[in-house]
């Protein structure tokens, strides 16, 4: 599947929009569009898969390591792989979207901001594309699409200005209605506040698609990975409103191996039969309210005494705590299975890329062993002083004073989101399978 990067040239640029309407202009055009992300992003995706109707692939050089970012390109379907970049082009010294594009050799399309230049345009891209080799990087900036752009004059004046070997992707007129609202953790959820189909319709018609599928191309492939056999276990997965942190790839490794059903704590299921529980990340803070009568909460915390193996992400490690305290100072009970008391601020607490490395054997990992994965919250733990713990941070800021994943019974709660290619939710499913 040949495939193509969306960079921009900073945060906030467009690149989402863009991707959106490249998206809906080569579905248009008659071609399956595979969307990806660069980086850890649970959000973006969201507005992807709903644009594209399938969903959106993770692309995190940090998380999986070249191979595993390969074989997570490689498990897409489609004609087309669109990949949305992250930040700028190469901002972020972890996983940038230009680390992806060089691991991957895919083209990249740069969005810029033309709302006040056009020579200024072919500028900035000739310094992106220059820069590569200054980075360390073999990265193709194959051309541009004007953001904030207007036709006649203003869009020729760009065209003419690009320099010979990089190509006139097509533009993105000024539009109110491209806006898409955001709150902390960033955007609002793709079926929360999608874009208006004539909207990014009127927007598609300015992306010269064909233009696109010439410079697409294949990455490399990576080894096959060695599969091993599926078993009876039952995985029970939270998925709603308030856990909706998940990525792709991670259900399907965990059936590969295992039996998954699903179930909504906000809308008042029970706990399904199980023989292990993954809670993702979310929004509980938003449906505290909701979850502190949750029958499934309440039974998880029961179960989890009786020794159930559970696995929490962030939200998942709130919803596994004693209590959340939201910003406006109300407090809710949660599970109660962890030692801690959850509290939201109004700024963020934590945000990077993280390396846990584990005290002993532990649900996620063996002793000694590293995992490489992501935080980004804005709630804090008071955690019990004879709290125990089953990760050292060597990269991040984790729980509590360089500490992460609380352990009780057989439960694990991390601020940590990791990835399938780490290995994590292998060793998951063999303590289940025991």
């Amino acid at each position: 599947m040949n495939g193509v990067v969306i960079g921009g040239t900073r945060s906030g640029v467009g690149k989402t929009v863009a991707t959106l309407a490249v998206t809906r202009a080569l579905d248009a055009a008659g071609y399956q569009v595979q969307p990806a992300k660069a980086g850890p992003d649970f959000i973006d995706p969201s507005h992807h898969e709903h644009v594209a109707g399938r969903p959106s692939r993770t692309l995190d050089v940090w998380m999986q390591g070249a191979d595993g970012l390969r074989r997570n390109y490689h498990r897409g379907d489609g004609d087309v792989c669109v990949v949305e970049g992250v930040m700028g082009l190469y901002d972020g010294d972890a996983s940038s979207t230009a680390k992806v594009a060089d691991s991957l050799d895919l083209p990249v399309v740069l969005v810029v901001d033309a709302k006040a230049g056009m020579e200024s345009v072919a500028a900035t891209a000739l310094g992106f594309q220059r820069y590569s080799e200054h980075a360390g990087l073999d990265v193709d900036v194959a051309g541009v699409i004007a953001q904030r752009a207007h036709g006649g004059r203003h869009e020729q004046g760009i065209r003419d200005a690009l320099p010979d070997g990089m190509t006139y992707f097509g533009r993105i007129p000024p539009r109110d209605a491209l806006d898409i609202p955001d709150r902390h953790l960033g955007l609002h959820m793709g079926d929360e506040a999608p874009i208006e189909a004539d909207a990014l319709d009127d927007v598609a018609a300015h992306v010269h698609t064909e233009r696109l599928v010439d410079v697409a191309r294949e990455p490399p492939r990576p080894e096959r990975q060695t599969t091993r056999p599926k078993s009876d276990a039952r995985i029970a997965v939270a998925r709603d409103e308030a856990f909706c942190f998940y990525y792709p790839a991670t259900i399907e490794r965990l059936r590969e191996r295992a039996d998954v059903v699903t179930f909504a704590p906000t809308a008042g299921d029970d706990l399904p039969e199980c023989d292990g529980v993954y809670l993702p990340g979310g929004y509980p803070e938003l449906h505290a309210a909701t979850l502190a009568e949750s029958p499934a909460l309440r039974q998880l915390g029961d179960a989890a005494a009786d020794g159930l193996p559970v696995v929490g992400e962030c939200g998942g490690l709130i919803a596994l705590a004693e209590s959340l305290t939201t910003t406006d100072g109300d407090t809710h009970r949660m599970a109660g299975v962890l030692p801690a008391e959850m509290r939201m601020h109004e700024r963020y607490q934590a945000l990077d890329h993280v390396e846990l490395r584990a005290r002993g054997d532990t649900l996620t990992a063996g002793a000694g062993q590293r995992l490489r994965g992501h935080e980004f919250h804005y709630s804090s733990a008071d955690v019990a002083g004879d709290a125990r713990f089953a990760f050292d941070v060597e990269r991040g800021d984790g729980i509590d004073d360089g500490r992460d994943g609380l352990r009780e019974y057989e439960t694990l709660g991390t601020y940590c989101h990791v990835h399938p290619e780490s290995g994590a939710f292998d060793a998951f499913l063999e303590t289940v399978e025991r």
